[in-house]
């Protein structure tokens, strides 16, 4: 990420194989023991045509940070992913979104709530943004592609009545997205199938796993994160007090999205984690009239805006950061231009890489700034 962050692809790949001059930033970042060695050994012109082969075959997109298409919701993010496979059409996402996740052992009741919210946030030009597990992501999913449904019956009954009808007349309904860990040609889980190419042929499946990428275990929390960062709002349906949607809601959190769940019975071990996250100060929901509340109140991270989630800074702070943007600098330039103490200046940065607002390399520090992206 860092590497496109101050490169362009081209020169991203020339400097990882030594072929070009990296920019200050990455040269501090390279200097890791090891780094070079090991980006040079899995950076292969074979790596490279493998991955292109497999795109091609399956018919895959790919979008880079810095392309014009890449989802903005995604340009200030906490750990933005460097690029992303996808199926359909990435404008899906230019319409209000909404999260949605739960447990894979969803109850009856569960799957029916998960499929009527989606549906009615569709219908309202919503785009339901879920992981396409079992459980209640598939029927998220499978309520927002009923809406579509729904909406081009709408459409076909107009026309045979020979009645205009047109953006105003019958509204278009939200796209569906779905965000996997898994490459897009390793379906996963595989009863899914269906709902994958429904969603691709629809709305958007994305993921930042290459083609061919098993569905490893680490890959979930990745893809979550990812999730959590498309959503203006987390709705959660059904879920146990650990898991998948326990990491999702705290990537969520991190973010400073707002977390919504549905509550149900003590007795019902499917809702321990909702019933826990209302205990804790989550609203609670029971329909999509709630969530499009939440939604109209929060409009930071509507499409045109790319939304900063970090903890506004003091004057003083403030005053440091700007002090030092622009290029890398050390702990012993730090205390010189900001005339501090060396410890008072150690627990600044610490205080401000903690807020989110400088990271450390290898002893070398660098401002994060929020940017649009490079055209």
């Amino acid at each position: 990420m860092t590497l496109l962050k101050h490169h362009d692809p081209q020169t991203a790949w020339a400097v990882v194989q030594g072929r070009s001059k990296p920019d200050e930033v990455v040269s501090a970042m390279l200097r890791v023991e090891g780094l070079v060695t090991l980006l040079r050994h899995r950076a292969t012109q074979d790596l490279q045509d493998q991955i292109e082969r497999r795109c091609i075959k399956a018919g895959i997109k790919i979008t880079i940070f810095g392309d014009e298409n890449y989802p903005r919701a995604l340009v200030a993010d906490l750990a933005p992913p460097a690029v992303l496979f996808y199926f359909g059409d990435l404008s899906a996402l230019n319409s209000r979104r909404v999260g949605m996740v739960g447990t894979r052992s969803a109850t009856a009741s569960g799957r029916y709530l998960a499929s009527h919210i989606a549906h009615d946030l569709a219908i309202n030009d919503v785009c339901v943004v879920s992981g396409l597990a079992r459980g209640i992501d598939a029927w998220a999913h499978r309520g927002a592609l009923r809406a579509l449904e729904s909406r081009a019956i709408e459409r076909g009954a107009g026309r045979l009545a020979d009645r205009p009808v047109g953006r105003l007349a019958v509204r278009a309904a939200g796209r569906p997205v779905g965000v996997v860990a898994s490459g897009l040609d390793v379906v996963y889980p595989r009863e899914n199938a269906q709902l994958w190419q429904d969603i691709a042929r629809h709305g958007a499946l994305v993921s930042e796993s290459a083609p061919g990428s098993p569905p490893d275990a680490f890959r979930f929390p990745l893809r979550n994160r990812i999730l959590a960062a498309l959503s203006e709002v987390l709705v959660v349906v059904e879920s146990r007090d650990t898991g998948g949607s326990m990491i999702t809601v705290d990537e969520a959190q991190k973010r400073d999205v707002t977390v919504l769940a549905v509550p149900g019975s003590p007795r019902n071990i499917a809702s321990n984690g909702t019933n826990q996250l209302i205990q804790q100060g989550c609203l609670p929901i029971i329909g999509a009239q709630d969530v499009l509340v939440a939604l109209g109140l929060d409009n930071r991270r509507a499409q045109e805006n790319i939304y900063d989630p970090r903890v506004r800074l003091s004057t003083s702070d403030q005053n440091l950061v700007s002090m030092m943007i622009g290029s890398p600098f050390t702990l012993d330039d730090f205390v010189i231009r900001s005339c501090l103490a060396t410890i008072d200046a150690a627990v600044s940065l610490g205080r401000l890489e903690a807020l989110g607002w400088v990271v450390e390399n290898s002893g070398w520090w660098e401002v994060i700034e929020v940017r649009q992206p490079l055209h």
